[in-house]
């Protein structure tokens, strides 16, 4: 018999989310049947706190599978052809050549090919404005960059862009915030949410936290709006 579970919140969406970190499992896993609607409420229950109840049943056949994975933000991939990153790097190259001339003379570029990962880095003066506020116009830039790699390619590359060092600042920045978070949750014993987060920042604060005995570190939310939830274990 499958298992099925009552879950509550002040929305939909918060009831769901609160079910799926009961069962540790993803929506793709369940099935999900709405109770109590938002929007049905009396006139007597206005003034009593919201409360929306969904049930969820686990599908027949799947696995009892964890919900919280150290590195479910970042997918594993095959190593890439030597074919497919030579491609993508012809496809870079053109495109950066003409990007920093028409931007400043001055900048610079480096093109880092493994097997898994290509790495762009960008350095020259003055192009802070490319980073952006938290790296916002950075991230755009990565997907911009990203597509041309993968223009005309069979197997997705994976492309990592950074500028100026960028990329290591924010890492340590991130490490930081997890500890102080992390010690913030010990102490209350209350989980905290952060902001939303780009997937390599994710990973970041899930690696730093993977091996602190005392709390815990899982995702939740969708694409772009992902947030990293670190909770007492």
């Amino acid at each position: 018999m499958s298992k099925s579970i009552i879950s509550e919140g002040k929305t939909t969406t918060e009831a769901i989310e609160n079910g799926l970190k009961e069962l540790k499992m993803r929506k793709d896993m369940v099935e999900i049947k709405v109770l109590e609607q938002e929007d049905k409420r009396s006139f007597f229950s206005i003034l009593a706190p919201r409360v929306v109840k969904v049930e969820l049943t686990v599908k027949e056949g799947v696995e009892n599978r964890r919900f919280e994975k150290k590195y479910e933000d970042i997918p594993h991939h095959e190593p890439i052809g030597e074919k497919e990153l030579k491609q993508a790097e012809e496809n870079l190259e053109k495109f950066l050549k003409d990007f920093t001339e028409k931007l400043s003379g001055r900048i610079k570029y480096n093109i880092k090919c493994t097997n898994e990962l290509i790495t762009v880095s960008l350095m020259g003066d003055n192009i802070n404005f490319l980073i952006g506020y938290r790296g916002e116009v950075l991230n755009s830039l990565q997907i911009v960059v990203s597509g041309i790699a993968n223009k005309g390619l069979e197997q997705r590359v994976k492309v990592l862009l950074d500028i100026e060092g960028y990329r290591e600042k924010r890492s340590k920045t991130l490490e930081e915030l997890a500890e102080k978070i992390a010690k913030t949750v010990i102490r209350t014993g209350k989980k905290v949410t952060l902001e939303p987060m780009t997937a390599f920042e994710r990973k970041i604060i899930h690696c730093k936290l993977q091996e602190n005995n005392k709390v815990k570190t899982y995702s939740i939310g969708e694409e772009p709006k992902r947030k990293v939830v670190i909770a007492l274990k």
